[in-house]
């Protein structure tokens, strides 16, 4: 069996948290033409290192092959606009930045985010490696590079004079597979006194909510704040803030600047660190039993499902998220189940689910097939869909969701 080693620390895997076994890449949505094509598939199998406890899965598909052409659009969430749109507000304030700073994300997407620091009369500019994304992003007005970021891209922008006041990377650092050359990128194109903030969905939360949902093939990393400040540090970044959001079912947004700078720590620091080892995560033992209990969702969720099919009650999917798709893949959930899945992006419209061959459609089929159970894949959203989706209640349909596990919202 080949050798794996950590993406970090370069330690040897050994202990594995959760085997979800074999499955497609969760955002390669197929179409119609593509049905009868072999579709390929990757072990969904995630390593806790025991040397610096990055939890990790193997670089299967490289970053190429699944960002180079991408059907997230992160604009369609309005929680997610929501929530760019206070941090956007909240870092112009903290910061003082105005029309002489420079703010820089990285996998900046269709840069629904940027959009609110130019509202602001601030400068920016978005790094996406994904080309349809990026198209999108600029024709509505951000500046947009359409690159992989790396200390190689960061050397250029900081040849060109072009370094961040404030530079962010949302949903970005567990997306890539060299950890060590990005955050190295990072140093270099993050300014003397500026600010770095990256959000991620927190490790801790994942373990103890039974998320394993948010493992896809697109997450190379899965996240806690003792291992970020590892890999920053290493590449002469200090962390001195975070905070805890509610975003992806509980994030991280961390604050550090180059390790000289004198960004004063603050007491949240030292007190989650306190709480992540309470839970566990700096020892193997915080890590075991997780995949039973990720077992045990599935055997009550599949008799869930099956129970609502023999009495004869139509299920429709909402949300064709990467997290449903290794649900339903995990599951083996397909259209014996569920009759179709909806969602606001066009992109994905008209093509079908990887894996279980879901076809996907828009909202508006709710209204015409008035299904008795709509089953939201996006468990995160659920506010936000349950109120968008109220009509089902007109006809007596039901919500169903399954993480942490199975549950009825009527």
């Amino acid at each position: 069996m080949k050798q794996l080693g950590c993406r970090f620390c370069g330690a040897q895997l050994e202990h594995v948290l959760v085997d979800l076994g074999m499955s497609p890449l969760a955002n390669s949505f197929r179409r119609e033409d593509e049905l009868l094509d072999m579709e390929p598939t990757w072990p969904l199998r995630v390593y806790v290192c025991q040397r610096c406890f990055l939890v990790q899965l193997p670089e299967f598909a490289s970053p190429e092959h699944i960002f180079s052409d991408y059907a997230y659009f992160s604009g369609y969430s309005d929680t997610w606009l929501r929530h760019v749109e206070a941090y956007a507000g909240q870092m112009c304030e903290r910061l003082e930045l105005d029309e002489a700073s420079l703010v820089i994300e990285v996998a900046s997407n269709d840069g629904c985010l940027l959009r609110f620091f130019q509202k602001r009369g601030v400068p920016v500019l978005g790094i996406e490696p994904a080309s349809n994304v990026a198209a999108a992003a600029v024709a509505d007005g951000v500046p947009t590079r359409v690159e992989f970021f790396g200390s190689a891209c960061a050397s250029g922008l900081a040849e060109e004079g072009r370094t961040a006041d404030l530079l962010l990377g949302n949903n970005v650092l567990a997306h890539v597979p060299d950890l060590n050359d990005f955050v190295a990128g990072l140093g270099i194109v993050l300014g003397p006194q500026g600010v770095l903030t990256l959000e991620f969905p927190h490790l801790a939360r994942l373990i103890e909510e039974n998320q394993f949902d948010t493992i896809y093939h697109e997450h190379f990393s899965y996240l806690s704040l003792g291992t970020v400040k590892q890999v920053l540090e290493a590449q002469g970044l200090r962390v001195f803030d975070v905070q805890e959001l509610p975003t992806h079912g509980g994030s991280l947004r961390v604050f550090a600047c180059h390790s000289a700078s004198g960004h004063p720590a603050a007491e949240s620091v030292a007190a989650l660190e306190a709480a992540e080892a309470a839970a566990g995560l700096d020892s193997l033992d915080g890590y075991r039993g997780f995949g039973e209990r990720v077992a045990e969702t599935k055997r009550k969720l599949l008799a869930e499902l099956v129970a609502i099919r023999d009495r004869g009650e139509t299920i429709v999917a909402y949300g064709a998220a990467a997290k449903g798709n290794t649900l339903l893949n995990y599951c083996g959930i397909g259209v014996d189940f569920i009759d179709y899945a909806v969602d606001r992006n066009p992109e994905k419209q008209g093509r079908f689910l990887p894996g279980s061959v879901i076809p996907v459609r828009s909202p508006e089929a709710v209204l015409e097939t008035r299904p008795d159970w709509l089953f939201i894949l996006p468990w995160n959203l659920v506010d936000e869909i349950t109120e968008q989706m109220a009509v089902i209640r007109e006809w007596g349909g039901r919500f169903l969701t399954a993480i942490p596990e199975p549950r009825v919202h009527l």
